[in-house]
């Protein structure tokens, strides 16, 4: 039996800014252009963190029935360590996707019934991101689907659900916050590269290799920095404070390029975490300072 603060770790607390951030970011578009609706953003912020709570556990449990966490640098994984049965593992990634669902649908019902159905896929995209016969996780495709719904879905989705319009500022947004969000998986993999190749598990840093992994941080790095000025020319000259991110970001590109490796990239995970969480919000707080 894991204790409480097994399944806490398990959950994986560090990543729950990759959920917070693009609700953060949607939200300030749609107080720019006057449209908050305060009850909705928080039921967006339901679902991504039960979301991203979901997708840990189901790693864990996938992960762990392969044995690709027999040996592992980063956190403990309950199924991997043998701390919690598979089956309890499981249990707990598709609790958290009913809370998510339950979330999403409240939602739909009061917005748009066709987000069901993006609703629905993006449960498909979180288990079968480890889970099924042919993960696509293994497959080099993770940071697509990452950028895709922790950047293009999520921003996106928390603006239209208040404002129900097209906003172009939500776009370069979720570009932004969706880059960093891959960077944090690439620093995970960039990470996990020797025992990923071991276990067969082809992940985009194992595809790319050391060094070309490492670039593609920096690349996204720059991205997250262009996506702040695209959201200025489109909104306010103030969302440029959202560049405040560097400061948390810079030192992260440069451990990352010193070829820090193992347990010394594991800073650079929390870093990255931080740094798109600053970025939201910082976005965010010129937004509404001037819609």
């Amino acid at each position: 039996m894991a204790t409480p603060a097994q399944w806490l770790a398990g959950a994986r607390p560090r990543t729950l800014p990759a959920a917070v951030s693009p609700v953060l970011a949607g939200t300030g578009v749609a107080a720019y252009v006057d449209a908050v609706v305060w009850w909705k953003a928080l039921l967006a912020l339901v679902v991504a963190l039960a979301l991203q709570v979901a997708v840990n556990y189901a790693n864990d449990y996938s992960d762990g029935v392969r044995g690709t966490d027999a040996d592992r640098v980063g956190p403990m994984r309950l199924v991997g360590s043998g701390a919690a049965s598979p089956g309890a593992v499981k249990r707990a990634a598709f609790l958290a996707f009913g809370v998510a669902a339950v979330a999403g649908l409240v939602l739909a019902a009061t917005t748009a019934w066709w987000l069901v159905l993006v609703g629905l896929v993006s449960v498909l995209a979180a288990w079968f991101y480890t889970g099924g016969t042919r993960p696509y996780g293994y497959l080099g495709l993770g940071e697509v689907m990452v950028f895709v719904f922790f950047g293009l879905v999520a921003v996106v989705g928390t603006t239209y659900v208040q404002t129900e319009t097209w906003e172009w500022a939500a776009l370069y947004a979720a570009v932004g916050v969706g880059a960093l969000a891959c960077a944090i998986l690439v620093a995970n993999n960039l990470r996990d590269i020797p025992t990923d190749a071991v276990a067969g598990k082809t992940t985009l840093a194992v595809r790319l290799g050391d060094r070309r992994t490492r670039r593609f941080y920096v690349v996204l790095v720059v991205l997250a920095a262009l996506a702040v000025v695209a959201v200025a020319l489109v909104t306010c000259w103030w969302a440029l404070a959202g560049l405040g991110f560097l400061l948390l970001a810079a030192p992260a590109c440069r451990t990352v390029l010193s070829g820090a490796a193992g347990p010394g990239l594991i800073p650079v995970l929390q870093s990255t975490g931080l740094a798109e969480l600053l970025w939201a919000a910082l976005v965010a707080a010129a937004l509404v300072a001037c819609g």
